[in-house]
């Protein structure tokens, strides 16, 4: 079998078996894309040209290239699934990358803000609201979610009305593998969705031309004919879905001008949300599930602990403090 069509075939089981989201299999089918056309170029065409010792000169050549140690672990975990589907799908006789290693990605703690700053901000936001523009008014409760949920950018936009339950106070988010899960958010955040709800999400929905082809202007996907999308909670310009680009120009905006080093993505507040619960006593398990973390070990990455609850823990703890 030619690798082009084992790619796909491996693409496809990842998104209807698997239940992978898109962006783990466009990954995915990079890295393997990467892989094929590496072999390519060193005579192979088919599967079964696939070795060990074709696999270990690839993420050896992606290593000389200076390629971080996370990006060589993703390339190898790629090619492990692939090489392990093709085995269990009988088109290859024995796995050639069951002694594939690879380095262990390094641990790195993304941008976190710190509760005055993320107060500023929300001030910020809050009085580009009052001026009544529907777009000010949505940001406001966009932030107000991503910080109180600590959601995925992709939850936040994926997110519809129904999803929303404002007299409990929680949000039904799908999250990684179709998983649903439900998260809490607080009073600050319900005000800021029900006053966008009333007023700027309606004006949204009537604003703006009709589109028929591209993306928005703000990120969001190409408007369909008819009216503005009746199931989305967050509409962008062409009165559709709010697109994953639109969020992150946002983040990047409010943060550009605030001291503090790393990403400047929407990550950024969700990692905030995590970190700020830890620091109020949260337990870490909780925080997981929160998050949507199939592994705690996950949640330990993105969560840290402060040297502010550190100090404080040690105050309580050591005989000698």
């Amino acid at each position: 079998m030619h690798l082009d069509p084992a790619i796909d075939g491996f693409a496809r089981y990842l998104a209807a078996e698997r239940g992978f989201s898109a962006n783990t299999v466009r990954a995915y089918c990079a890295d393997l894309s990467g892989l094929a056309t590496f072999a390519e170029g060193q005579g192979v065409a088919t599967v079964d040209g696939v070795t060990l010792e074709l696999l270990r000169d690839w993420l050896w050549e992606g290593t000389q290239a200076g390629l971080a140690r996370a990006t060589i672990a993703r390339r190898s975990a790629s090619a492990r699934g692939f090489t392990a589907w093709l085995t269990r799908d009988g088109v290859l006789p024995s796995d050639p990358a069951v002694r594939l290693r690879s380095p262990k990605p390094g641990r790195t703690l993304p941008r976190v803000i710190n509760r005055t700053q993320m107060q500023e901000l929300l001030d910020r936001l809050e009085a580009a609201a009052t001026t009544g523009d529907p777009g000010a008014v949505r940001d406001l409760a966009i932030i107000e979610l991503l910080y109180a949920s600590a959601l995925r950018v992709s939850e936040l936009v994926g997110l519809d009305v129904r999803d929303v339950d404002l007299s409990r106070l929680t949000v039904r988010v799908t999250g990684k593998g179709d998983k649903q899960r439900v998260v809490p958010f607080g009073v600050p955040a319900q005000s800021a969705i029900v006053r966008y709800l009333q007023a700027a999400r309606p004006a949204l929905a009537s604003a703006g031309p009709a589109g028929t082809d591209g993306a928005g202007a703000d990120g969001s996907p190409a408007r369909r004919a008819g009216g503005a999308d009746p199931a989305a909670l967050f509409l962008g310009s062409q009165r559709q879905r709010l697109g994953v680009r639109a969020v992150y120009r946002l983040v990047a905006a409010l943060l550009e001008s605030m001291p503090g080093s790393g990403p400047a993505g929407p990550h950024a507040l969700r990692h905030t949300a995590a970190t700020h619960l830890l620091d109020g006593g949260a337990d870490l398990r909780a925080v997981q599930e929160m998050l949507g973390h199939a592994s705690l070990g996950t949640t330990q990455i993105y969560t840290h602990v402060s040297a502010e609850r550190l100090q404080q823990s040690y105050s309580l703890a050591h005989p000698r403090a």
